[in-house]
């Protein structure tokens, strides 16, 4: 079983929102017993709590549910997942800061990296701003998430 893990901040917007969006897409393409998908945050500020509710209600409108409960990554994250995607530059240095050796580097990716429409290098904090932030998460995330579909389903075709 492939294992996708999503890193923002605080686990309660964008990575919330990767996880949930991605997991309807393998459920759409038949290989959700084949990729298992979580999410967390590097920091602890919101362990146990639901995703925010203004992303909850984004994303509800676009069909997508948010499953998750806030949690803190963890160094045992490194051998668990096969990708661990990170939605901002702080994110992945604070990842990668934690590795071990190349291995464990080689699998913390910008998820911006997946990306076919957008031409960004991060998925921007929507937390401080409005809806339209919250709406533009989404889109980035949707768009990454097609990307990271063809890739993992590349590779579960070989």
């Amino acid at each position: 079983m492939m294992k996708v893990l999503f890193v923002c901040l605080g686990n309660i917007c964008r990575s919330p929102a990767a996880e949930g969006v991605f997991l309807n897409l393998l459920s759409e393409h038949g290989l959700e017993k084949l990729v298992y998908v979580d999410s967390a945050g590097t920091s602890g500020y919101h362990v146990g709590e639901p995703a925010d509710a203004r992303m909850i209600e984004h994303a509800k409108k676009r069909g997508t549910h948010l499953p998750s409960r806030a949690r803190k990554f963890v160094p045992a994250d490194f051998e668990e997942f096969d990708y661990i995607l990170t939605m901002d530059r702080n994110n992945y240095w604070d990842v990668r800061s934690q590795t071990q050796d190349e291995q464990e580097k080689a699998k913390v990716i910008p998820f911006t990296d997946f990306c076919r429409r957008f031409d960004i290098t991060e998925v921007p904090d929507p937390y401080f701003g409005g809806d339209a932030g919250f709406e533009h998460v989404l889109d980035i995330v949707e768009d990454a998430s097609q990307g990271l579909l063809e890739k993992i389903n590349k590779e579960l075709n070989k």
